[in-house]
């Protein structure tokens, strides 16, 4: 018998011994042996038997929202917007993972970074330049770049500072790592832009430049341009939003957000990197013999579990499910691991599918909670076989001075109140 098999068998028989004791514990009622926290015994005007006042009056007519907007119940479901850092030179908005399901992001909550404002931009006066080390420089409209054909994948970007390694650590799981998010984006490769223009030889790079006030420029290999990258002008079946890039922005899945120029105005073609704010001053690191880190294009392997996660509550002891969300810039996540004990023993998650490349990958466990304390933890592993670290091993190979790529296993602490804490010491 394979271990996929029997792994599905164990996680089946799992769920099937968590269902029956809760139902046991509730005295026969499967809801309140599952989470408590659904009150049969309350009376109230709107509960059964009763007939609900929406459904007294006609409710909201189609036209007073031409675009659709979330009930007026989850208007805390925002992006997470710090209140101590400054929002405009260099702002950041999380996406708030812990309140999410499923591996889309919506675009209203996108994470987002810009270094210089978001700009308004008329796509009808934006361009593309496309210029440097090749036979035919041109300038697209965004007409042009439509008329090429489209394709549309599915994959993360990810914010290379998510999260830092130093103290405080966030609270929430959007604390920690709300600087990554997932869409299906929509565009033209841009192995086919290239094409039509006609590399010259010798050419290894290309600068990307975007139009917006820091003309935020980054240069990226030339392989990476030839294999997967997009000039992409939709997410998820919409247009990009200002904060995600208005009219056209690059996208290289796996890569540091950083790389992936929002606002794109500018690619030109050159022999070398032009080693410019963003991957010198910026997106490189001190080591601790004194060498500089620079070019960690790839986002490693990561996983944090969002529910039970920092800042939620578990009502009652009984069956709970813990869930969490896996990416990885080198491809597939294979497996994800899970320890409800303080690491000493993991047990494999159950992976949702569609399990895609370089895309945000949903993995669930059942788990009885006994009432106790305890410290819960994920670790994923990529497909090519790379382990998510612990903080104490990242630390030991880069240093205090360490900022980027921090991808640290997060463990999250449950008190004997059911009340979730950052478990990093």
């Amino acid at each position: 018998m394979s271990e996929q098999t029997t792994d599905k068998r164990v996680r089946e028989a799992s769920r099937r011994h968590f269902l029956q004791a809760g139902a046991a514990l509730a005295g026969g009622s499967a809801v309140a042996g599952l989470g408590g926290t659904t009150a049969l015994a309350d009376n109230g005007a709107n509960l059964p038997p009763n007939v609900p006042e929406w459904m007294k009056t006609p409710g909201d007519p189609m036209g007073s929202q031409p675009y659709g907007a979330p009930s007026a119940y989850e208007k805390g479901v925002v992006k997470n917007i710090s209140k101590t850092l400054p929002q405009y030179i260099s702002a950041s908005g999380r996406t708030p993972l812990q309140e999410l399901d499923g591996i889309i992001t919506p675009n209203g909550l996108f994470y987002e970074r810009h270094h210089g404002g978001v700009p308004t931009i008329d796509p009808a006066q934006h361009r593309l330049m496309l210029h440097g080390m090749v036979d035919r420089p041109l300038v697209f409209t965004m007409e042009d770049i439509r008329r090429f054909p489209s394709q549309s994948r599915i994959h993360f970007i990810e914010c290379s500072g998510n999260p830092v390694y130093t103290k405080p650590y966030g609270k929430t799981a959007s604390d920690l790592c709300g600087l990554v998010s997932c869409a299906e984006w929509t565009g033209v490769p841009l192995k086919t832009v290239l094409n039509e223009a006609g590399l010259q030889p010798g050419a290894k790079w290309i600068v990307a430049e975007g139009a917006d006030a820091a003309a935020l420029t980054r240069s990226i290999p030339i392989e990476k341009c030839l294999d997967d990258a997009m000039l992409v002008y939709s997410q998820n079946g919409e247009r990009l939003r200002p904060q995600q890039g208005y009219p056209l922005r690059l996208l290289l899945p796996g890569f540091e957000g950083n790389m992936n120029v929002k606002w794109l105005r500018r690619l030109k073609v050159v022999a070398e990197p032009v080693y410019s704010r963003e991957e010198t001053s910026k997106y490189t690191d001190l080591m601790p013999d004194g060498t500089s880190r620079e070019f960690t294009f790839t986002m490693e392997a990561k996983s944090i579990i969002t529910r039970p996660s920092g800042g939620q509550k578990l009502g009652a002891p009984g069956f709970h499910e813990i869930t969490g969300i896996a990416w990885s810039g080198h491809g597939k996540i294979k497996r994800v691991e899970v320890s409800v004990d303080e690491g000493r023993n993991w047990q494999s998650a159950e992976l949702q599918e569609p399990v895609l490349t370089r895309a945000l990958t949903r993995f669930r466990l059942p788990w009885q909670w006994d009432g106790k304390p305890a410290l819960i933890q994920s670790r994923a592993v990529d497909e090519t076989g790379y382990v998510q670290p612990t903080l104490a091993e990242l630390l030991a190979v880069r240093g205090a001075n360490h900022f980027y790529h921090n991808n640290a296993i997060w463990p999250w602490r449950i008190d004997g109140s059911g009340e979730v804490s950052n478990g990093q010491a």
